[in-house]
């Protein structure tokens, strides 16, 4: 099977530096220190929840509370009431009715890391769906507790009856995940400034918002997804209207030209509904320093002429060609790995002149009049990992940000930040490669999924039909779901092409299409026609009936109509075994 297209990924397996001894001394210190709860109370607790009342309450003081200092070692920590502290760090955990706040203060001490744990007794026979830090990368789905799984930002718990959830709200800042097991519940904040502790000087910071949704006995699973996520994110920022149309990469993965655009906006024009919301064409990466591409304002002036809104691909951070090195985020970021090549120089948002150079390449898309902007990489080039790779930790140790008074996340919000106020209210901004948690009120959308594929189809139904699935329940709560285009191209056998065109227009998410030069047969365009037509209502919602059993859901249930579709997702060979 040939090698697919899509852009640059590196696998590492990457953990955490603390060895398992560190952590068990660090709590056992903090028992020892008298910050852990009495047994008769721990006894009290885990009575009250292993009773009639199977949904576990972490809307209350853990039982243990870790820091974990610059070099990842444990700091004790004393209890006194619902504050833990050691020399000048000190942790408030504030309970209100339905959450839990945390939050830090530290003049000088520098720390990576809070550890929470809530014991609690959790039935084995349980099954629980994460997140993912960034994309998802086609390893979403339910799946038995397993103990030492990281499970970024929320998860849910399910015994096919009832769905419960526990989270973080969206804009924490401190990257966070979970773990379940069958004693108790974990909670772990990444406050790390680069991979170094932050330094928080005399400011106070919200580590985080702590929610729980307990769900009703036989309530539908995916809705109480949904209905939790809608917790998570109180302010969404959603577009005026639906998002779908064209894109390039995966007819040219960056091998386009004006010419090539503009016969896309043609289609478009052709296929989308007469009357109505008009459709983008969005040219990917590729047209930068490209003389295929003469003049980016009249290119987008040309899409509009034609009755189409012009959308355009860029890479924020990249430092191509930068000669200034102080303005540039350290290698040491990517540690070993060769992913050092100019084209991961990457500027460093915390140097207000790097920052301005970064928010350029959308400063010049919106003078040159594209509608939607789709930015890409920041992930990647501010942390040095791929959202697949992070495990545990989001990045490698021994380095920071020039600006180490921040955490990870405070950069990554305020950039997000930034973009959105750069481009203005009126500019749709698409994130790809951005954390969703993170973005959520800011960006009217997000790439769900790592890249599909116009040369495989088994790597579109690995990754688009996963984050499909499970990201759906994020479409309008956190932001409108892109879970990528829908590559329209003679490698791929046109019925798995039509299933995953049908899939995406019944679930009402952004359905954007990918077509070859030479390939719009009338059949095609008709498929096509009818799922615009669909896309331009808004008004679409199937869900995956079947994903509490599988990764790739082939059942969806209409919601109108309650109508089951059913998708076969597989080549007449099966699944293909090796990487994609």
């Amino acid at each position: 099977m040939p090698t697919d297209g899509t852009k640059p990924r590196k696998e590492a397996r990457l953990a955490l530096r603390t060895t398992r001894r560190d952590v068990l001394r660090g709590i056992g210190a903090v028992a020892c220190a008298g910050a852990a709860i009495t047994p008769s109370s721990a006894a009290e607790a885990q009575s009250s929840l292993a009773g009639s009342n199977p949904f576990p309450q972490i809307l209350r003081q853990p039982e243990l509370v870790t820091a974990f200092g610059d070099d990842s070692t444990p700091i004790k920590l004393t209890k006194s009431g619902a504050s833990w502290s050691a020399q000048d760090l000190h942790l408030a955990l504030e309970e209100k009715d339905q959450s839990l706040q945390l939050t830090a203060t530290a003049p000088s001490t520098p720390f990576t890391r809070i550890h929470l744990r809530w014991r609690i007794p959790i039935a084995t026979n349980l099954q629980v769906l994460g997140d993912a830090w960034e994309r998802s990368y086609g390893e979403l789905g339910w799946r038995q507790i397993v103990p030492e799984q990281p499970m970024p930002w929320y998860f849910l718990l399910s015994d096919g009856k009832s769905t419960h959830g526990f989270g973080v709200q969206t804009g924490a800042p401190a990257f966070a995940f979970w773990q379940c097991d069958p004693e108790g519940i974990s909670l772990w904040l990444d406050t790390r400034n680069g991979g170094r502790g932050v330094v928080l000087g005399q400011r106070s910071l919200d580590l985080a918002t702590i929610l729980a949704h307990q769900g009703s006995p036989d309530e539908d699973s995916f809705a109480a997804a949904q209905a939790f996520c809608r917790i998570l994110s109180p302010k969404p920022r959603l577009p005026a209207g639906p998002i779908y149309g064209s894109n390039d990469w995966y007819y040219a993965y960056g091998k386009s030209s004006a010419q090539d655009i503009l016969r896309d906006a043609d289609l478009m024009a052709e296929l989308a509904p007469t009357s109505g919301p008009r459709p983008f064409t969005v040219l990917d990466e590729g047209w930068e320093h490209n003389p295929l591409f003469p003049s980016m304002p009249r290119l987008a002036s040309q899409i509009r002429a034609k009755g189409v809104r012009p959308g355009i691909w860029v890479r924020p951070l990249r430092a191509r060609g930068e000669t200034d090195k102080s303005l540039l985020l350290p290698a040491a970021r990517f540690g070993s790995r060769k992913e050092r090549d100019p084209e991961n120089l990457a500027y460093d948002p915390t140097i207000p002149e790097a920052r301005h150079k970064a928010l350029d390449t959308i400063r010049f898309a919106v003078e040159w009049k594209y509608e939607l902007v789709k930015h890409d990489f920041t992930t990647f080039d501010l942390l040095g990992q791929w959202g697949n790779e992070m495990g545990p930790s989001p990045t490698l140790p021994g380095w920071s940000f020039h600006d180490r008074s921040q955490t990870n996340a405070e950069i990554i919000r305020n950039l997000y930040q930034d973009i959105r106020q750069t481009a203005g209210d009126q500019t749709i901004i698409v994130g790809c490669n951005v954390v969703g948690h993170l973005s959520a009120g800011f960006f009217e959308s997000q790439r769900t999924g790592d890249d599909v594929s116009g040369k495989i189809w088994e790597r579109t139904r690995r990754m688009g039909v996963n984050t499909l699935a499970f990201r759906l329940p994020q479409h309008n709560t956190f932001f409108t779901m892109d879970p990528d285009c829908i590559p329209i191209t003679e490698a791929i056998p046109w019925p798995l092409t039509k299933n995953w065109l049908n899939a995406v227009a019944n679930a009402g998410a952004a359905l954007v299409v990918s077509p070859s030069q030479g390939i719009m047969d009338a059949e095609k365009k008709v498929a096509v026609r009818a799922a615009f037509a669909i896309a331009a209502t808004q008004n679409p919602a199937a869900t995956p009936k079947n994903w509490l059993d599988s990764r790739t859901p082939e059942a969806w249930t209409r919601r109108s109509d309650q109508t089951t579709m059913t998708y076969e997702w597989l080549e007449a060979e099966g699944a293909y075994p090796f990487e994609v």
